[in-house]
C-alpha cells in the first residue's frame, strides 16, 4: 500500500478518492485450468484448446470468475484489508476477454461512504473496481459493498509472542542440542 501499512479503516474513505491498486498480476494457463477445476465449471472453452481453437476466441479464454476473483483480490490491501464483510458485487459487466498471458491491474474508485445504522464504530463503503490490461484495455468493472471497521472497532493485530525456546539463527539451530 502506497500510504497506510495497516489498511485504510472506515474513517480513511472519502468520496472521489481513485485508489492505483499497487500489484498486477500475469495469468497463466494452470491458473485457469485449476481455477475451472476448483469451480467445477465444465465449460470447455477454459479448458480445450482444441474446442476453444474453433470459437470467435480461437484460444481458450480465461475464467471470468477468476477475472473477478483475481481483480477484487487486487484491491483488498487499499479497500477491504480491514472489512468485516463483503456485502456485495453489483453492475459486474466484462467488456473484453482475458487469455493466458495477460497481465491484470486495477483501480478502484470510492463512490459511497456512511456510517453503518445498526453497527456502531462500522460503515459501508462501495466502490467500482476496474481491472484492466497491462495496455488499458478494461476487462472487467464492478461495483462492490464492503462493511469496514473504524479504528476503535478494529480487531487488535498482535503477532505471537517469541518463545524462550525458539532459536532465531539457524546456524545456531544447526549445532543447538534441543
Amino acid at each position: 500500500m502506497s500510504d497506510n501499512a495497516e489498511g485504510r479503516f472506515f474513517e480513511d474513505f472519502t468520496v472521489g478518492d481513485v485508489y492505483r491498486h499497487r500489484l498486477g498480476r500475469t495469468l497463466s494457463e494452470a491458473d485457469n485450468t485449476w481455477f475451472t477445476l476448483l469451480t467445477c465449471n465444465t465449460n470447455e472453452i477454459h479448458f480445450n484448446a482444441d474446442y476453444a481453437a474453433r470459437t470467435e476466441f480461437g484460444r481458450p479464454l480465461m475464467n471470468s470468475c477468476l477475472t473477478l476473483s483475481l481483480v477484487t483480490g487486487l484491491s483488498v490491501e487499499d479497500i477491504s484489508r480491514n472489512i468485516v464483510a463483503n456485502l456485495g458485487w453489483d453492475k459486474v459487466t466484462l467488456p473484453a476477454p482475458v487469455f493466458a498471458g495477460d497481465t491484470i491491474y486495477a483501480e478502484s474508485e470510492v463512490l459511497e461512504t456512511r456510517p453503518s445504522k445498526s453497527r456502531p464504530g462500522q460503515g459501508l463503503v462501495r466502490v467500482r473496481t476496474r481491472g484492466f490490461k497491462a495496455d488499458g484495455t478494461v476487462v472487467i468493472e464492478f461495483d462492490r459493498t464492503v462493511l469496514v471497521h473504524s479504528r476503535q472497532t478494529a480487531p487488535a493485530r498482535e503477532r505471537p509472542r517469541d518463545r524462550d525456546d525458539i532459536v532465531d539463527d539457524p546456524v545456531e539451530c544447526l549445532h543447538s542440542e534441543r
